[in-house]
């Protein structure tokens, strides 16, 4: 196999959630669950490469194979399917924004933890690795298949959020408050990576973000 554990275990995988160390120190796995994971992390980080290179539908599963340097079975052992690499990536990116919130200051508003949370999460690996996470961002929103996935995850992503934003607050299980700050700050999110792509991902991030999320709030003040 052609993957690099040390390799992972020290890099930065860009688009596909920043650091592998924070993902596989996570408490309760064990050293065989984190070897898995750091290859599962190396392959979909080849994969999504030549995809946002050669385009999705243009790609086979054999390609990403090679470019993995992993056998046809191999690849079909941590994904089953194209679309899987792609959604993967967006889960991770989920979990990340999951988790900032959480450690954001208790006295932070819903809307600016969830910015901040997206921007330490984002703002990065889209500077750095800019014409991979524009293509992958192009795949999500003109793929049907990939469309319909990803905005399942946003839905997903939404609940989990208002749960995350309750427990801040000190409740147990989510007011309406809390849905509708989960959802207003994911629309932003989401048109603000719509407009970063649009641009060829030439806008500063950062700044697409602030004013997204400034957009969202104006958006209901009457």
């Amino acid at each position: 196999m052609a993957l690099s554990v040390n390799h992972g275990a020290q890099a930065l995988i860009h688009w596909y959630g920043g650091d592998v160390r924070r993902r596989t120190e996570q408490p309760g796995l064990t050293l065989a669950e984190r070897k898995r994971q750091l290859v599962r992390d190396e392959l979909a980080d080849a994969a999504l490469r030549l995809l946002a290179k050669q385009g999705f539908e243009a790609t086979t599963v054999d390609e990403l194979a090679a470019a993995a340097g992993v056998s046809r079975r191999t690849f079909f052992r941590y994904f089953a399917s194209k679309e899987d690499v792609v959604i993967s990536s967006v889960v991770v990116v989920s979990e990340g924004i999951l988790s900032e919130v959480e450690a954001r200051p208790a006295d932070e508003s819903p809307a600016v933890a969830i910015r901040e949370a997206v921007k330490m999460v984002t703002v990065e690996d889209f500077a750095q690795d800019r014409e991979k996470s524009v293509a992958l961002i192009r795949h999500t929103q003109r793929v049907p298949a990939l469309r319909a996935r990803f905005a399942e995850r946003l839905d997903l992503l939404r609940d989990d959020l208002a749960l995350v934003l309750a427990r801040r607050a000190g409740r147990d299980t989510p007011v309406p408050r809390d849905h509708f700050a989960a959802g207003l700050g994911l629309l932003a999110f989401a048109g603000a990576m719509q407009y970063w792509a649009d641009t060829d991902g030439r806008a500063d991030p950062a700044g697409v973000l602030d004013l997204a999320f400034e957009e969202a709030g104006q958006a209901f003040v009457v």
